[in-house]
Parts: structure tokens; C-alpha cells; sequence
């Protein structure tokens, strides 16, 4: 009966083992990656970002900010593993530059242009509004945020520009646009549909969404950048974007694809 024992013992002490070093192995395997992120998709990337960690285990580390400057810190070697681009020409340049891992860009939204004030009743439904005396128009920078090149765009299809570019109030990117308007530094102005739409819907105020014929197509492509080249949280994190999943929550801010 002892030798029973010692045999029944032996295996209950090596599966206790076993689950212990695999209970570990998710943490040893979880890498982290870091994430530069257009502004207009930050509420849709913070909500993708905490789905993925529960997934996949992986960390991910985000940065909110213009397209534009984004580019400038990643040829200084900002230490970023992708860019997600409120464009597609960046992600196109830092592959043709070098920067980028070559055939890793895809289009992972394409935005919508809307003219917005917190204000019910104030923006009309054909954004007739702009032809008003009010008194700021905020705007995103359009050398920089290509929400604001798109808003220029349509600002000269309209034959606005010279009209209201005195009433101009300049956002660094996106963000700081709607923070404008939001706070009531602006009465209106362009900003991103995802930013003022949630499950689908404008939460709040009077909006004009812009015809899509008004400007160029805001294709906003991912580009996984050379330092997370051998990065498994960066290239999972890629994939996980192009999944019925994550794609679904993207259309719920009002992007298309």
C-alpha cells in the first residue's frame, strides 16, 4: 500500500507543477505595444485597446495626437510599433521612406467629415448654417490634421474660404478642434463624425454631416513600423483590427470601410 501511495502522490505533485508554470505562461508570452493614434479615433481605439488586452493578454500603450506630427516624431525615432493615421498618405511615405515595414499598411477606417455645435437646432441638416453671421468656425489645422484639409476642401466647394477663414479657429488636430466647439469657444464647427457619435448615434447638439463628394476620401490607413518588425503584440494588434469584431465597433462611431 505505500508504494500505491508513493505512485498516487508523484503525479498530484507534477500536474500541480504543470498548471503553475502554465498559468504563468500567458504573462511570460504578453508583450506590449505602443500605438500612435490620429485623433479623431480616440474613443474608438480606447475601446478596441481594452478589448484586445482581455483577449489577447498583450498591453497596449496609446498616444493621441495629428497625423502630421506623429510623422515628424517617428523619423526622430519616436518609439512607436504603429501608426493609425487619420490618412493614408503618412503610412505611404514612411514605407516608401524606409520607416515602415514594407506591405504591413492597410486602410483600417475612412472617416466622415461633420460640421457640429452642441447647440440643438443651431447646424441644419445642409449646413446652410456656414452662410450665418456667428462668430468662430473652428477648424483643425490642415497642414497638419487631414480632417481640416478635408474641411478646407469643402469650405472652397461651398465658395466659403475667403468668407469665413477670418472667423477661423485653429485646432492643433482633431481633438483640440472639438474641444472648441465643445467648450463654447466656437459656436461650430468641422470636426469627426466618431467624435460626436456613439452606438450609432449623434449624442448631442445639431450636426450636418458633409456629402462625401465635398472632399477627398479620408482613407485612414495602419502602418507597422520598423521597430515592431519582430513584435508579436504589434502584429496581433494589426489583425485584430481587420476582425468582424473590431470592425463592428469602428462602424458604430461612423466610419465606413
Amino acid at each position: 500500500m505505500a508504494f500505491s501511495r508513493s505512485r498516487i502522490g508523484f503525479p498530484l505533485k507534477t500536474l500541480a507543477q504543470a498548471a503553475l508554470v502554465l498559468a504563468c505562461v500567458p504573462a511570460a508570452l504578453a508583450g506590449e505595444v505602443s500605438v500612435a493614434v490620429a485623433a479623431n479615433f480616440t474613443a474608438p481605439m480606447q475601446k478596441l485597446g481594452a478589448m484586445f488586452e482581455k483577449e489577447s493578454g498583450h498591453k497596449v500603450v496609446l498616444s493621441f495626437g495629428a497625423t502630421g506630427k506623429f510623422y515628424a516624431q517617428i523619423v526622430n525615432g519616436a518609439p512607436f510599433d504603429i501608426l493609425l493615421a487619420a490618412d493614408d498618405t503618412t503610412p505611404a511615405k514612411l514605407e516608401n521612406e524606409g520607416k515602415a515595414v514594407k506591405g504591413s499598411r492597410y486602410t483600417y477606417a475612412v472617416g466622415k467629415l461633420v460640421l457640429w455645435s452642441p447647440r440643438d437646432n443651431y447646424v441644419d441638416s445642409e449646413g446652410k448654417v456656414l452662410n450665418s453671421q456667428f462668430n468662430h468656425l473652428s477648424i483643425a489645422n490642415p497642414k497638419l490634421a487631414p480632417y481640416g484639409a478635408a474641411a478646407m476642401e469643402t469650405l472652397d466647394k461651398l465658395k466659403l474660404t475667403d468668407t469665413v477663414k477670418s472667423r477661423f479657429v485653429t485646432g492643433e488636430n482633431i481633438g483640440q478642434t472639438y474641444q472648441f466647439v465643445a467648450t463654447g469657444n466656437a459656436p461650430l464647427g468641422f470636426v469627426a463624425l466618431s467624435q460626436v457619435m456613439t452606438d450609432g448615434k449623434v449624442t448631442k447638439g445639431s450636426y450636418w454631416i458633409v456629402p462625401e463628394n465635398m472632399h477627398e476620401p479620408i482613407r485612414q490607413d495602419a502602418v507597422l513600423l520598423n521597430k515592431a518588425e519582430n513584435n508579436d503584440a504589434a502584429k496581433a494588434l494589426m489583425q485584430y483590427l481587420k476582425t468582424d469584431g473590431a470592425r463592428d465597433v469602428i462602424k458604430t462611431y461612423g466610419y465606413g470601410f
